[in-house]
């Protein structure tokens, strides 16, 4: 009876054992899973629609993935200029950013088309081509470089700003060294209304106009605000020459590492926030101009047709490169 007993007791210390062993294994096996971390850079400063866009994406991200895709935003050029930036995709050392088509140009001669003077006539019609098949078409060029694109975000469309006189017609831009992108459209533009065009890095635009090494720049309104021109620029010409659309991009190094369900997610994040952030840009544009105002800063309208007319040469001197198709496609776009 005893040695039943004993028995018994030594199957259910067993039992328990096993159990707990058990439990410690099942534990260990299974750690938290650390979410995969996507740091996003651009060249804007905090208050800019970018960054507002980039954060309400890193929210939009965390939500859909259920804090697996975690979003880390640095603005302000922390992590390079926007050319670095697109070569840090292309090296895996830079995860996402949110940059201007000017620069793409380099490395794809389809974004070339958007750079043209004057090649949209309303945020519409961008809005309508880039969201389209045209569009698509566009962004899936930079695969071949190791860059995905998302989706089309914006910066709106591009005015001209100096430290000298007013600029209501294109010969006022005569002898003035105004600072371009880097781009050959952008620089032939200016070109051919007889100024001087200067490329530069953004991160030194503030102090060559302080400086004056240069009289004027062109921009969009919200970046002329966030970066404070106005402080030392006192001519605002509402010219709309360019409209600045902004890819959000994604390494291909680091999309390939998401899984199947957290890539669906963020691409749907990226359109959603793509609403949110030309919201922003859109409220922008039609705040700022009183604003500027009543910074002291003198702003003129133009006779658009006449800036039309004095930089179409410049459609010749880039249609051979660009494609006489692509450019009447983007112009039949209703």
């Amino acid at each position: 009876m005893k040695k039943n007993i004993y028995l018994y007791l030594l199957i259910i210390v067993f039992a328990m054992t096993a159990m707990v062993g058990c439990g410690g294994t099942q534990q260990a096996a299974k750690p938290a899973d650390k979410p995969i971390v996507l740091k996003l850079g651009h060249s804007t400063p905090p208050t800019h629609p970018y960054n507002l866009g980039a954060e309400q994406l890193a929210k939009l991200v965390d939500q859909k993935t259920n804090g697996k895709v975690k979003i880390q935003v640095f603005h302000s050029s922390q992590l390079g200029s926007e050319r670095e930036l697109i070569e840090g995709l292309q090296m895996g050392t830079v995860d996402m950013t949110v940059i201007s088509t000017a620069p793409l140009s380099g490395f794809s001669s389809k974004f070339l088309v958007l750079d043209l003077p004057f090649i949209f006539t309303s945020t519409e019609h961008a809005y309508k081509v880039l969201d389209g098949p045209i569009g698509t078409e566009i962004l899936s060029s930079l695969n071949e470089k190791g860059i995905i694109g998302l989706a089309f975000w914006e910066n709106g469309f591009r005015n001209i700003t100096n430290s000298k006189l007013p600029i209501l017609h294109p010969a006022d831009m005569k002898g003035m060294k105004i600072r371009t992108m880097e781009n050959p459209i952008h620089m032939a533009s200016f070109s051919q209304i007889g100024s001087d065009p200067t490329p530069m890095a953004f991160g030194e635009l503030f102090t060559a106009l302080q400086q004056k090494t240069v009289d004027s720049q062109e921009n969009p309104l919200p970046i002329i605000w966030t970066s404070n021109f106005h402080e030392v620029q006192k001519y605002l010409s509402m010219t709309g020459h360019f409209y600045a659309a902004a890819p959000l991009l994604i390494s291909k190094t680091a999309w390939d590492k998401l899984p199947a369900d957290a890539q669906a997610a963020l691409k749907e994040a990226a359109t959603e926030a793509k609403k949110f952030e030309r919201d922003q840009i859109q409220k922008m544009d039609k705040e700022l101009v009183a604003k500027f105002k009543e910074k002291g800063v003198q702003v003129s309208e133009v006779d658009k047709k006449e800036w039309v007319e004095a930089m179409l040469p410049v459609y010749k001197q880039f249609e051979s490169k660009i494609g006489t198709d692509i450019i009447t496609k983007v112009q039949n776009v209703k």
